[in-house]
């Protein structure tokens, strides 16, 4: 059994959907949990402290150890409170979960910058402002799980969302780096993209008598997303800079790949004709590495070019990313 006796968890936007599903699991499972929520709308209006007590009350009823939290992501001082709570109220912190987030649908074109703002500084920026002071935390603790929530919607895109797709492609790219430093210091960091029948879905989707009959909404029960992010936030995973699906039961691996491409020649000056001459070999995807970071696509850059990454005559030692062979 994946347990969490003994550990500290932060759960945000946890007072409903599929964060109060997380918290409610981490609890089952021992960990004492951090319930934070500002029980605002959907769209992020209003703030309602009962939504965070009332998870807190289910998991004090079913035997197990929880606490409220009230302050918002999006600022740098909530950010420091949220982790402030769990460290006061259980003296340690091993597990985060970066979920807090809102939602609105706007087509591009009627996209107010105010809009645009909005939806960065609660899912972006809130996660910057969380896992700052929590990555600090874990840093002088030996270790610890960061698991932030995107979305496919930043890596593959879905209409009327620019501003949520950009802040949940950014939360990629933050749990790469949080992964690629806190390595050294045990703190691993994930994120999980999922697709799971919430107030998100309804209040998109409208249509009662769709949702009602639709079944692939039937399919995408949120309490199947919870065991990977359960996992991703335990000591059982043992992995770090990864990115995972989870949608309707199916859980898989998302990866951004890096092809061969075309490599012109050293002396010679490319020009737009000649890329438009190599265009297929510069676009396949046949062959391709999964880079750990901007470094591996140098080093397989230079080491096919024949020159050192490094000054004067320094050995360079090439890693061997991932590859899907040819």
């Amino acid at each position: 059994m994946i347990d969490f006796t003994g550990q500290v968890a932060v759960v945000t936007g946890a007072g409903r959907g599929l964060g109060r599903l997380y918290a409610l699991d981490l609890a089952r499972r021992g960990a004492a949990v951090v319930v934070n929520d500002v029980g605002g709308s959907m769209r992020g209006e209003g703030r309602d402290s009962g939504v965070a007590d009332d998870v807190v009350d289910e998991i004090k009823k079913d035997g197990g150890t929880a606490i409220a939290s009230y302050d918002s992501v999006d600022n740098p001082a909530g950010g420091q409170a949220i982790i402030d709570t769990a460290v006061s109220a259980f003296g340690r912190l091993d597990a985060v979960i970066s979920n807090a987030g809102i939602f609105g649908s706007v087509p591009f074109e009627d996209l107010s910058h105010d809009d645009w703002t909005r939806m960065l500084r609660v899912h972006l920026d809130g996660g910057f402002h969380l896992a700052q002071p929590a990555y600090r935390v874990m840093k002088n603790n030996g270790g610890g799980r960061f698991v932030f929530i995107s979305s496919s919607a930043g890596i593959f895109g879905q209409p009327m969302e620019a501003h949520y797709a950009a802040a949940k492609a950014g939360l990629v790219g933050l749990t790469n780096v949080i992964a690629i430093e806190g390595e050294a210091h045990g703190i691993i960091a994930n994120s999980v993209m999922p697709t799971g029948f919430s107030r998100m879905v309804t209040e998109t989707v409208g249509d009662e008598k769709f949702l009602a009959e639709s079944g692939f909404m039937q399919a995408i029960r949120p309490e199947l997303v919870v065991p990977l992010v359960t996992f991703l936030a335990s000591s059982a995973c043992t992995f770090t800079h990864r990115n995972y699906s989870a949608a309707a039961g199916r859980y898989a691996r998302v990866f951004v790949g890096l092809g061969e491409g075309w490599l012109a020649d050293a002396e010679s000056q490319p020009t737009a004709e000649d890329i438009q001459a190599h265009l297929e070999e510069i676009s396949s995807t046949e062959k391709f590495i999964v880079p750990t970071s901007i470094v591996d696509e140098v080093l397989e850059v230079c080491e096919r070019r024949g020159v050192s990454a490094m000054p004067g005559n320094a050995d360079v030692a090439f890693p061997e990313p991932h590859s899907n062979g040819s």
